[in-house]
């Protein structure tokens, strides 16, 4: 037996979006080609699934609407050119980030390219600070190979992710706080970066269900303001880049001038500048470590 594919996606589109998930449709047919265990875009080309993998699909629905994000349902999340491992005990990493990865590696790729011409024996150090499941690193080392890329992150849970989904890559995981570590790299780091919790504990409950009640909540809140973190790797940033080295620190939209203040009261920074978003919005501050400084 068999069931048609139409209608259970129209059915699915139709109790997500009763909850308030923002792309029913969408989710719908990615949940449903989950279930049947095709790509995607294959899934145009079925008529019909089967039994089990209809009920399957509609256990998943069920999920979904209560909120269970989707890339914990499957498992996986896509990022940049990558997909990765993700689920309940790490961040999942979101559209934006990939906004301040995609600047950052052109920031370096002029220092990749001068050493594959032979013009310079340097490859840029990068150290990310929280790396969650390894994302933003994995995408700086597979995009600019032979960088060397450091990545650390607090969480044991998260880590392990991390690990699996770095493993075929050339990134050294620290699984250690971000405050002191690497010291053996002060003053050499070309690029930090980071996308640290910057959400104001007051928010707590404006936050979406996915995020507020599956993302590990020390990825997400950083004190009254949601400052404290992005203070923190302004930092250990200052200590560990070269002069002229790179900060780069996502934030939330509402701190398009409260983010990049820190780095200009901070004292090691120059050249602080913010960046948008996608969609026109503050999202990530950068600034180059002055020459002068401690």
């Amino acid at each position: 037996m068999s069931k048609a594919v139409r209608p259970l996606l129209h059915q699915a589109a139709s109790e997500l979006r009763e909850v308030g998930v923002t792309s029913p449709e969408q989710e719908a047919r990615q949940l449903l080609a989950y279930a049947a265990g095709v790509e995607l875009a294959r899934l145009p080309l079925i008529d019909a699934v089967e039994d089990a993998q209809a009920a399957y699909f509609q256990t998943l629905i069920t999920k979904r609407s209560r909120r269970v994000p989707l890339q914990h349902l499957t498992g996986r999340a896509h990022f940049r050119y990558l997909e990765l491992e993700v689920g309940p005990g790490v961040f999942v990493p979101r559209p934006e980030t990939e906004v301040m990865t995609g600047w950052a590696i052109e920031q370096l790729r002029p220092m990749v390219y001068a050493v594959a011409r032979g013009e310079s024996r340097h490859l840029p150090v990068v150290v990310e600070l929280g790396t969650g499941c390894g994302a933003v690193a994995k995408s700086i080392a597979t995009e600019l190979t032979g960088t060397r890329v450091h990545a650390v992150e607090i969480s044991e849970e998260a880590a392990a992710y991390a690990a699996r989904n770095l493993a075929d890559t050339t990134v050294e995981l620290h699984v250690q706080d971000m405050i002191g570590a690497l010291p053996e790299l002060d003053g050499t780091v070309d690029l930090v970066i980071a996308n640290p919790p910057y959400i104001p504990l007051e928010a707590f409950e404006s936050v979406v269900p996915e995020a507020r009640d599956h993302d590990p909540l020390i990825a997400l809140f950083a004190g009254a303001d949601g400052l404290d973190a992005i203070k923190v790797v302004a930092g250990e940033a200052a200590r560990l880049l070269r002069p002229a080295g790179i900060v780069c620190i996502e934030h939330a939209d509402l701190q398009g001038e409260s983010a990049p203040d820190i780095l200009v009261q901070h004292g090691a920074f120059a050249g602080v500048r913010d960046h948008l978003d996608l969609a026109g919005r503050p999202r990530f501050v950068t600034a180059v470590r002055g020459a002068r400084y401690p």
